[in-house]
């Protein structure tokens, strides 16, 4: 819970597009001083000179932050600029689909390695700077927010890659918010679970490094990218939208920050399958037209 963001420091990886550029936007506003962080050399300087130009200190670094010793780095350069941060956005991911045995090892890592590790580096190095400075400075207050996604509270077909990587964001934050809380009380977490919003996710092959590189497509690999591309193009929540709703939820210390609530009946019924021990239900259950289309070009591709 953060009370007054004047003179505070944020840190937002994927900050260069999306979610971690709108929450730049309204932090500059704000008057926070700004870390930047993003894969997308352009992208992050645009980025920058926008955030330089309104005003406020800002430290761009282009890091992947799966790479742990890149992390180290930058925490510590973090530190020598701005101290502990205040803030810390761990926003940066990627998409990836299709059934969820024809994703390749390079598939897995780059995924795991960007949703999940980019969060627990994030994690790791930040928290013991904010608990250090809550010590110090009983006025300091800090927060943490992890991007994890709707697919973290449910498992929606052909794309279990990408709910594996979210699913285990939401229980590392969830794991977070409990242990801060026996140790602080001025520092605490948040998950943010957004549906599908026009972001640049849909399109993470752009930014895949060449050592990860994907093999050929599989036809459920193509079905899924076109999905994804369809829902996310046609979300009607803005990141904009979603940025103000994690800035409102850091001011008021609210724990799950959802861009669509009318979403969560599906996690519901999931919930309820589970507590009564039934087989998971029919995710399409509100759109059986959607389901239905899925396995049609699914079984055709395979015939």
């Amino acid at each position: 819970m953060i009370n007054n963001f004047q003179g505070k420091t944020a840190v937002l990886t994927g900050a260069a597009s999306g979610f971690g550029l709108e929450c730049a936007r309204i932090g500059a506003k704000l008057g926070m001083n700004l870390v930047l962080v993003d894969v997308q050399q352009d992208a992050l300087d645009k980025a920058a000179a926008e955030m330089t130009a309104s005003g406020v200190q800002v430290m761009a670094r282009r890091v992947d932050v799966s790479n742990a010793l890149a992390m180290e780095q930058l925490a510590a350069d973090v530190k020598a600029r701005f101290g502990a941060p205040h803030l810390v956005f761990n926003n940066a991911g990627v998409g990836a689909g299709g059934l969820v045995w024809e994703n390749s090892v390079a598939d897995w890592e780059w995924v795991l390695g960007v949703n999940l590790w980019g969060v627990v580096h994030g994690v790791r190095l930040f928290t013991p700077m904010m608990l250090e400075a809550a010590k110090a400075d009983l006025g300091f207050q800090g927060h943490i927010v992890n991007t994890a996604s709707m697919a973290g509270l449910l498992t929606p077909p052909n794309m279990g890659i990408y709910n594996v990587s979210k699913h285990a964001v939401v229980a590392l934050t969830e794991t977070l918010y409990q242990d801060l809380h026996l140790v602080s009380d001025q520092i605490s977490a948040s998950v943010l679970c957004p549906y599908f919003v026009p972001t640049g996710i849909s399109q993470s092959q752009r930014n895949r490094p060449a050592d990860l590189a994907a093999d050929k497509p599989t036809a459920s690999q193509l079905i899924g990218q076109a999905q994804s591309d369809k829902a996310v193009g046609s979300g009607k929540v803005s990141a904009a939208d979603v940025a103000q709703k994690v800035f409102d939820a850091v001011a008021n210390g609210q724990f799950y920050i959802y861009s669509h609530p009318q979403a969560l009946g599906n996690v519901q019924s999931r919930m309820e399958a589970i507590v009564m021990g039934n087989n998971p239900p029919d995710p399409f259950a509100a759109k059986p037209e959607v389901g239905e289309g899925l396995r049609k070009a699914l079984r055709e591709a395979k015939a």
